[in-house]
Order: structure tokens, then sequence, then C-alpha cells
């Protein structure tokens, strides 16, 4: 078997945030050979115990509404489905029919359109903020404006309407709260601090901050963003979901169309681009991507510090380095002696299997990438 018949993220460590379709975006990394921590950040209330999302639909009945706007298609979903549980669906697709229903983008407009209405306008952007400008355009002086939101409050839009006179009744749909363990975003926190996640997936904006939020409450957000500024990829589903990220000076690759398997696929293209390292060496082809070597049809998966000391070395074969450089390379925040590189070295070695021989040690000297 060779090489080139490994799954493309084989080797590569991919932390999955995501709470809402987490199953799916796990299998379809899964299924390219990458290795998954999921640790969701953040969690949806289910609607039929958010007593807000009944009384903002109330507030809704009470008198016509005369624009609805619906910001994403789960979220306008799962408002109507929760209506009609609690005996109130006809009614509220009564009010959104006499009203100017604006959509905004392909999923809020699919979403309201398999309901039985119609959208009045979609702004090509997807743009929250190109809603707010087409409704600003408009007297908006006793209008009563309902607005669906997703997980996170449109505080800024609110207001904006309101100073124009509207009256501005907001839709809290699948709101967030803090998972009931927070441990695996904890123990993911520590991990891309120590530059054992190759890649970070976001699907949501709530879901960054939340992220950001444990690594600073753990007094570990340098090391997470510095991480995240150079060896850990960030990809999001797209442009809006990044801001956070991007507010924080930190480069981001997203899918021109917000889709889990477009975010994969980018993902695909991304990572191995500038992780992928492809050596001849004493006559043997050498794949190393992420934590994994594959070589003569084989893979060898190696610890992240292991990955790390074979990487140094790959970068000249055959140069040697010395203990005190391998230490600066891989245990460059830590109190480790050089001990500590005889130790990982002899872990290498055990990982390559029959192919230990390409790690050379040079007494007195150091070690060395072999080269014939």
């Amino acid at each position: 078997m060779g090489t080139t018949e490994h799954p493309p993220l084989t080797g590569f460590t991919v932390g999955v945030t995501a709470a809402r379709r987490r199953d799916e975006l796990v299998a379809l990394l899964t299924r390219r050979g990458a290795r998954v921590i999921e640790a969701p950040t953040l969690r949806i209330l289910p609607l039929e115990d958010d007593l807000a999302l009944r009384q903002a639909t109330e507030q809704c009945l009470r008198a016509p509404l005369h624009y609805v706007v619906a910001t994403t298609g789960l979220g306008w979903r799962g408002w109507m489905s929760a209506a009609d549980g609690w005996g109130r669906g006809a009614e509220l697709a009564a009010a959104c029919r006499n009203a100017l229903v604006l959509t905004r983008g392909p999923k809020a407009t699919g979403a309201v359109r398999a309901s039985g209405l119609d959208e009045a306008w979609s702004p090509r952007t997807e743009a929250t903020g190109e809603l707010l400008t087409w409704l600003l355009a408009r007297p908006l002086a006793g209008r009563r404006i309902a607005v669906q939101e997703h997980g996170i409050p449109l505080d800024d839009f609110a207001a904006a309407l309101r100073e124009r006179g509207a009256e501005v009744i907001s839709v809290p749909v699948y709101r967030w709260a803090p998972p009931d363990d927070a441990g695996p975003v904890r123990r993911l926190v520590e991990q891309t601090a120590r530059r054992e996640i190759h890649a970070m997936t976001f699907t949501s904006a709530p879901a960054i901050t939340a992220f950001l939020a444990t690594a600073r409450a753990d007094g570990l957000d340098g090391p997470v963003l510095d991480a995240l500024r150079g060896e850990t990829l960030a990809v999001c589903v797209g442009p809006v979901c990044a801001r956070p990220l991007v507010a924080a000076g930190i480069p981001v690759v997203w899918p021109e169309r917000g889709r889990l398997g477009a975010l994969v696929r980018t993902l695909t293209e991304a990572l191995p681009a500038r992780s992928r390292q492809v050596l001849t060496v004493a006559g043997r082809e050498l794949v190393l991507q992420g934590n994994v070597l594959l070589v003569a049809g084989e893979s060898h998966w190696l610890s992240p510090k292991s990955a790390t000391l074979l990487r140094a070395l790959a970068e000249h074969p055959g140069w040697v380095l010395s203990r005190p450089e391998l230490l600066r390379r891989a245990w460059a925040d830590s109190d480790a002696d050089e001990h500590a590189v005889e130790a990982a070295i002899a872990r290498l070695r055990q990982s390559l299997g029959r192919h230990s021989d390409l790690i050379r040690t040079v007494p007195k000297r150091g070690y060395r990438l072999a080269t014939g």
C-alpha cells in the first residue's frame, strides 16, 4: 500500500467545539482520517422548557406584526415547531403572513417557504447588518417587529430599531448555556496551548467566545492565542462565525458556502498544504504530517513530542541537532533537561519500529536524520 492511499487527514488531530450536528461533523472528519477531540463549548436549551421563547411568542400574538425577521433556518423551524406544541402554531403563521417577512439567507428563506410563507426580501450577503439597513430605510415609528434570534441576542440590531420608534420583540430561539461538564473544554484548551491540536473547527461565534473565555479563566489565553496564530489552523463555517477570531488577530479560513461539508473540504485542503513534509531519506520516501509518519506503506503514529522532534530533524536531513537545540524546540515552556530529550528519542525510535535506524546518534554531539 502506498502512502497516497491513506486518508488525507491521517495524522492530524482536530478539535470540534460544536454542540449541534456534532456527530455529523465528527463523522466527516473521522472518515478523512483525522483524530477528533470533541469538546462542545456550549449546549442548547431545549425549546419546550424555554419560558422566554413562549413569552415572546405570546407577545407577538397580542397585536398585528408589521415585520418579521428570520435569521436562521434552524431557528425559524424551531420557533414554528414550538408554537405548534403550545397550540399557537396557526395563529403565529397567520400573524407572520400578514407581516413582511425578511430572511437573512438561503437557509432561513427555505425554512420560511417550507412553513407556507413568502419572504419579502433577503440580502445576497446573508448579513444581519444589511437587513438592518433595509429596515432603517422605512418609517418605523409605531411598527411592531419580531426578530428571531439564534443562540445570541441581537441587542444592537434591536436597539437601532427602537431608536427609530419601533416596538421590537426579540424571539430567543435555541439559547446557549454552558456545557453540563466543562472538563472536555478545559482539556481541549490545555491541548491547544501545548500545540497538540493541528486544527480547530468552529460553527458559531458563541462557541468561539466560550472557548476563549475558558482559556482566559484558566490562565491559558496567551498560549492558546499564540497557537491559533501559529501552528493550529482555525477553520470556521463562515465569516460571521469567524468574527471573534478575526477581532483577536487570528488567521481564519472558511468556505465560500457556509455548510459543514464545505467546512470539512476547506480544512482537508488547507491543513495538509501547510503541515505536510515529503522527504527522501536513505532511499525511503517519508511523509510526515501531523503526528504520523508514513513510510513504505506503513503509518507510524507518534506522540506530539516525538512528532516535534522528528520534524526538527527533518528540516535538514543529515544535519546534527544538539540536545540543547532539541530541548529548545520541543520543551520551550517547561523545566525539562537533556535527559528528557534522550528518553523522547528512545520513544521515537520505538514508535518507528523497523525504521528506527532513521534516527542516528552522533556521540557527544546530538542526533541526525539518516541520509544514507
